[in-house]
């Protein structure tokens, strides 16, 4: 069975494909790359979700643009993670960089504290990196469930990375899920599983 990750932004679209899907990833401002939905949102998400026994998981981000993040703006995220955790919900997808593109190991580290065992993605900000196979060390240290990545820049096919996913899945092992996403529809999604051996796909566009 394929577990099938959408990415929804707010909820209105929640109640005519929650009886489709596996997962959930909730944001805001898709076009910008997906930011942290309100609490008044994430709530309401939820008691739909709750109810289908579908998992959501939230977005962190507090702007578009980079993934270096600012202490006011950690703090920020910091409040988030709480509140998101107090209503419920079942998992955080965070990623947050340092200027010269290596994890910000602080920052990360803060978010996961804050996350109290909740399920962990870190996300597209991986592709950025300039060592992904010790961020994988890294974060399957700290407890990470999943990446989600494209295996290079989104404008880049998703096929002319498979050879790099299947590098990262080799190294993560089974320490970690490496998660495809980019790109992944209704459409392709059987032959993106076939191509990868994966049992998870992440995408706006899969129901």
């Amino acid at each position: 069975m394929l577990l099938k990750e959408v990415c929804v932004e707010n909820f209105e679209r929640l109640p005519k494909i929650i009886g489709e899907v596996d997962r959930i990833e909730l944001c805001d401002n898709l076009a910008e790359g997906g930011t942290s939905v309100s609490i008044g949102v994430a709530k309401e998400a939820l008691s739909i979700s709750k109810k289908h026994k579908v998992p959501i998981m939230a977005m962190v981000r507090p702007r578009k643009g980079n993934f270096v993040f600012s202490e006011a703006e950690l703090r920020s995220m910091l409040t988030d993670v709480a509140a998101y955790r107090e209503l419920g919900m079942d998992g955080i997808v965070f990623g947050c960089l340092t200027a010269d593109n290596n994890l910000d190991l602080a920052a990360n580290q803060a978010i996961i504290s804050a996350a109290q065992g909740a399920l962990l993605t870190f996300h597209m900000a991986f592709d950025e990196l300039n060592e992904p196979l010790a961020a994988i060390d890294w974060l399957a240290e700290q407890g990470v469930h999943r990446i989600l990545t494209h295996g290079g820049p989104l404008n880049t096919a998703l096929s002319d990375n498979y050879d790099r996913l299947r590098q990262y899945q080799e190294y993560a092992g089974n320490r970690l899920i490496i998660l495809p996403g980019g790109g992944i529809t209704k459409e392709n999604m059987a032959s993106v599983a076939e191509n990868l051996a994966v049992h998870e796909v992440h995408g706006t566009r899969l129901v």
